[in-house]
């Protein structure tokens, strides 16, 4: 059930979703090791990697190598700038370049970048040709359907992708101007799936095993991409790898694992932000691994206030063994 992409064999069809201030190193290389076909980076402004702006080098702050295969997300507007970005992160390692046509945040498309691209089709297409001239890694493009109901043209857009030489499509069942209400179309995905020959991966909704499998069913896509669905679960991609390869439902990890992760991931975070920002960063992925143990909502909002990391550290480890304790009587 592997995915090829130019050279790229991706040897399971469930993805991680890039996403802005969640997909960070520590993050993706947990749910690497957890095991996942492909872990994509946050999304990175072109021009502000180029001008090395902190926070956009800070996004991909190792080799990429490390995470290989590692897709990058680049995001922009300029075909120049997203060309010498791509060439940048070619050369860092980057296994796959990912142009990102489907953020629908305001900041992003009111610079004419992410989703907003889906309304100019000509500089969406000059867009893919820069990039795909710039590298010799394979080219990859999520989107969404369109940018409202009266103008679903990602199957067209998906054509000019497949025309210009991207290698695989990521399609999020949502339109620019849904955001992140309603459901996601996986027949909609469908439609794009048919009217291209390269793989197409399905987006959104992806909250189960089951929903994984529903998905590839109904949009015939070649795999899955998981984004909110992964929030406070590193393990669940590879339980879904698990439940489409072999039809296992694999357990979730037992508290003293889920514990122990936790753990480890806050202290990656501490070493890759350093004390003080990592743990400001690091309070909501806290907030969701804990979600519905007993007590968790006083525990978050002692942990919100606090910035020390030894009492942290200590708040977790005494909150997951009261909910051991609680569950075993």
């Amino acid at each position: 059930m592997g995915i090829q992409v130019g050279p790229v064999l991706l040897d399971a069809p469930v993805f991680l979703a890039p996403m802005s201030g969640v997909t960070d190193e520590p993050f993706r290389k947990l749910v690497r090791r957890s095991g996942v076909g492909l872990v994509v980076s946050e999304m990175i402004a072109s021009g502000a990697m180029i001008r090395a702006v902190r926070e956009e080098i800070q996004k991909l702050a190792t080799d990429c190598a490390e995470e290989y295969p590692m897709a990058v997300q680049l995001a922009g507007w300029d075909p120049a700038d997203m060309a010498e970005a791509a060439r940048l992160n070619e050369d860092r390692g980057a296994a796959i370049i990912d142009i990102n046509m489907g953020c629908p945040a305001k900041k992003v498309v009111n610079k004419l970048a992410g989703s907003a691209l889906m309304r100019e089709e000509d500089l969406a297409r000059r867009i893919i040709e820069a990039v795909v001239n710039a590298v010799s890694v394979p080219v990859t493009l999520k989107m969404r359907t369109g940018w409202d109901d009266e103008n679903r043209n990602a199957p067209t857009l998906a054509r000019i992708a497949e025309d210009t030489g991207v290698k695989m499509l990521t399609v999020h069942g949502r339109t620019r101007c849904q955001m992140y209400t309603g459901q996601a179309d996986w027949p909609f995905i469908g439609t794009v799936k048919q009217a291209v020959g390269i793989p197409v991966i399905a987006n959104g909704d992806i909250e189960t095993v089951e929903d994984a499998a529903e998905c590839l069913r109904i949009s015939g896509a070649d795999g899955v991409m998981i984004g909110r669905g992964v929030y406070g679960r590193p393990w669940f991609p590879n339980q879904v790898v698990n439940y489409l390869h072999h039809g296992v439902r694999l357990p979730d990890p037992s508290l003293a694992e889920q514990r122990e992760t936790l753990l480890a991931h806050v202290d990656a975070m501490l070493l890759h932000y350093g004390a003080h920002t990592g743990t400001r960063i690091a309070r909501k992925h806290i907030g969701w691994y804990t979600k519905g143990l007993p007590e968790s909502a006083r525990f978050r909002q002692a942990i919100n206030i606090s910035g020390d990391p030894v009492r942290v550290f200590g708040a977790i480890a005494a909150l997951y063994d009261t909910a051991g304790e609680r569950l075993a009587a």
